[in-house]
């Protein structure tokens, strides 16, 4: 397994990648844009930003007024470079490498002073504690495959064309349809050698509520037999219609046995006296 750790002095090549991500993404996605530079993490990206590429340092030489505020604050707010920086007008970085700067001239007066054993360099071998305020490293002219796959990759995220979601999805599609393939040449291989492979319906584990009771406990048989006393289900016949629902209404109760009055009315006046219909007396 590779193991990739991130840190280390910066490249020219990071250093254009995160100003794009920084132009697509904002100052406020920092764990976005440290997914585009393999070598960095979040809070590195945020430190190299804040204290070397964005646009309002300034990267000029220290005036005269400058160093005695810098003098000043220093004296007043002792290592507070955090809140003396905005009063500068520069990076904390910058404050302190220049106050140390100033001071070891003071020191290089006094006759006593060795520069050689100064603790704030670097011996062989030891790692810049802090590489992201210092300039970038020029990017040699044949790059690793590490780089150039970086590089494309955030070239093709930046662009919005195929990037890290869209490799993925395909790369999950070509897995998908090679796992298909195996398995259908498997069961074409079984089933010339005369074994069965048709897929049978597996049973579920879980519960069906719409075919059986959840949870149902039947009863345990009693001393008397009562099967004779069970009754079929009963199939209740519903009203479907409005007038099935409601019933009939008062008027059309009244209008039918209307109706049916004045036929028995006409039927008796047709009669005569001895009840024979049509008859003269």
């Amino acid at each position: 397994m590779r193991i990739m750790i991130k840190g280390g002095v910066w490249k020219n090549t990071e250093d254009e990648i995160l100003k794009a991500a920084v132009m697509k993404y904002g100052k406020n996605q920092w764990a976005r844009i440290s997914s585009l530079l393999v070598r960095k993490s979040a809070k590195q990206c945020k430190a190299r930003w804040y204290e070397w590429l964005d646009p309002s340092i300034k990267k000029t030489e220290w005036t005269r007024e400058e160093d005695e505020k810098l003098l000043h604050l220093a004296k007043l707010m002792p290592t507070q470079w955090r809140t003396i920086a905005p009063i500068v007008g520069r990076t904390p970085s910058q404050c302190l490498e220049r106050y140390e700067k100033l001071l070891d001239a003071a020191c290089a007066k006094d006759e006593n002073y060795e520069a050689n054993d100064d603790p704030r360099k670097l011996r062989p071998g030891e790692i810049d504690p802090n590489p992201e305020s210092k300039p970038a490293r020029p990017d040699p002219v044949d790059m690793d495959e590490d780089e150039k796959e970086m590089l494309s990759e955030a070239r093709a995220r930046l662009a919005n064309t195929r990037g890290k979601k869209a490799k993925r999805k395909a790369r999950e599609k070509q897995l998908e349809e090679a796992r298909r393939l195996a398995s259908l040449q498997k069961r074409r291989e079984l089933k010339a050698a005369g074994i069965d492979t048709r897929h049978r319906k597996r049973k579920r584990k879980g519960i069906d509520y719409n075919a059986e009771i959840p949870f149902e406990k039947r009863p345990p048989s009693g001393f008397y037999d009562t099967v004779g006393e069970d009754r079929p289900p009963e199939h209740v016949q519903f009203p479907t219609t409005i007038e099935e629902l409601e019933g009939k209404r008062r008027a059309d109760i009244e209008a039918t046995q209307g109706t049916r009055g004045g036929r028995s009315r006409k039927s008796r006046s047709g009669r005569g006296s001895c009840g024979i219909k049509s008859c003269c007396c």
